[in-house]
């Protein structure tokens, strides 16, 4: 499984790239692997401040659809319009062109709550 070490995870399979105030939030190699292929990601939360846990979309794969979690108090602020279109970028890319939202971090001490590269490692197995 890829676990590029530069960003930051979640125990729901999401991982965490932290640019000053704002984050770019996507799931995981594993997770996209464990959920097939996937046909469509759904975020209604944009504009939104959404509280950290709560969740924010929803990704549907052939046969199944799982809730994506926020990892960190945000407010939505860009979701990935690509993915309208092309929802298999998260198989195929999902730690770049299949990225899914961008935050503005409400509370950036939340970071240190995040898993690190090799914690999620442990985690997946």
């Amino acid at each position: 499984m890829n676990v590029p070490s530069n960003l930051k995870y979640t125990k729901d399979h999401e991982w965490v790239k932290v640019e000053g105030e704002t984050a770019t939030i996507g799931i995981t190699d594993f997770a996209q692997s464990e959920l097939g292929d996937i046909v469509y990601v759904d975020v209604d939360t944009l504009d939104e401040t959404v509280e950290k846990d709560e969740v924010f979309g929803s990704v549907e794969a052939v046969k199944t659809v799982s809730d994506l979690f926020m990892p960190l108090t945000g407010e939505v602020i860009e979701f990935n319009e690509g993915l309208e279109d092309e929802p298999e970028k998260v198989n195929s890319d999902p730690y770049g062109e299949g990225w899914m939202i961008k935050i503005s971090i409400a509370d950036a001490s939340q970071i240190e709550d995040l898993l690190s590269p090799e914690a999620y490692k442990e985690l997946i197995g």
